[in-house]
Formats: structure tokens, C-alpha cells, sequence
């Protein structure tokens, strides 16, 4: 298992606070830019995690696994329909347990205080792994922390309505006037 420290990645599809109902495990994508220092860390953790496992036949795995789609980092090209992913690498991390979340303080956050959310700006733990057991051959990534760094464009799909959404009906207006 590798630890990595990524910092200044965009998350999307955060369920860090509740489970995700589809799978039933905490997690998220991290968007990452191509050519960063993150993409190496991630790249070198997995070759690491790979070497450790499987040794000599490692790098004709690492080929093998991507060929099928059983490594948790792609092209995020292949995931263009989704906003900010087209032009960056994505790393899809999980969790059983619920992982840290802290502010720029360290502060532990909630989900009530808004402040990460799909689009945001995030320093990640994650820690790299090999899989070979009887649910096959993989290499995951597991998601132990996340820490507010930057606001960003918020991706669509989420937030809530803001006050100018709403016409003022204060003075005078009855129910019969909309209808």
C-alpha cells in the first residue's frame, strides 16, 4: 500500500460525509491535472503497489489492468460527458469508512456546513493499492481524507436556490393572481 498526498485537486461526486446508496461506501473522484506533480505521485504509487504484489510480472499487470479497465486512474477523457473531466486524468477512490474531512484550519467539517462540495478545490490522502484475491485482479484507491483548499466552479447538479431565484410577493399578491 502506497500513501499519496495530493493537493489542489478538483473532487466531483463527493460522498464523503453519507454513503453513496448505489454502492454503499464513502468516496469520490479527484480530478487531476495532466503532466502535474499529483499525476506522478498517483503513477509512481501505483507502479509501487504493483511492483510489491506482483514483482517481476508488474509492469505486464499494470498493462493488462488498464486494458481492462480495472485500475483507478483513467483518461478522464473517457468521462468527458461529465464536467471537468475532459483534458484531465481522474482517480476514483472509496472508503467503508466514513474519511476525514477537515477545513483549511484542520477543523473537522459536515455535510451542513457546505463548504466541499462537487467542483470545489481539495488536498486528498489516498492510499494506493493492489487487489488479486477471488473478485479478481485490480489496482484501488483508498479515500482516508479530504481538506478544503480553494473554492471552484461549482459543478451542476447540486447547490440550492438562491433568494433572486424568487419573485418579492410581500405586498398585495394573493394566490388567485398566479394562477
Amino acid at each position: 500500500m502506497s500513501k499519496v498526498i495530493l493537493q489542489n485537486v478538483r473532487i466531483a461526486f463527493p460522498n464523503i460525509f453519507r454513503p453513496s446508496e448505489q454502492f454503499d461506501n464513502f468516496g469520490a473522484q479527484l480530478i487531476i491535472e495532466k503532466g502535474s506533480e499529483n499525476e506522478k505521485k498517483i503513477n509512481a504509487a501505483i507502479a509501487e503497489a504493483a511492483t510489491a504484489k506482483w514483482t517481476a510480472k508488474a509492469e505486464s499487470t499494470i498493462k493488462q489492468l488498464k486494458a481492462g479497465n480495472k485500475i483507478c486512474f483513467i483518461d478522464g477523457d473517457s468521462k468527458a460527458e461529465y464536467e471537468g473531466f475532459e483534458g484531465n486524468m481522474a482517480l476514483s477512490a472509496t472508503n467503508r469508512q466514513r474519511p476525514t474531512v477537515v477545513g483549511k484550519d484542520r477543523s473537522p467539517l459536515t455535510e451542513a456546513d457546505g463548504i466541499v462540495y462537487a467542483g470545489c478545490y481539495v488536498n486528498a490522502v489516498v492510499d494506493i493499492w493492489p487487489q488479486d484475491n477471488q473478485w479478481g485482479k485490480r489496482i484501488n484507491a483508498s479515500l482516508k481524507g479530504i481538506q478544503f483548499f480553494a473554492d471552484g466552479d461549482s459543478f451542476t447538479g447540486g447547490g440550492v436556490a438562491s433568494t433572486d431565484d424568487f419573485d418579492d410577493i410581500s405586498e398585495g399578491a394573493d394566490a388567485e393572481d398566479f394562477v
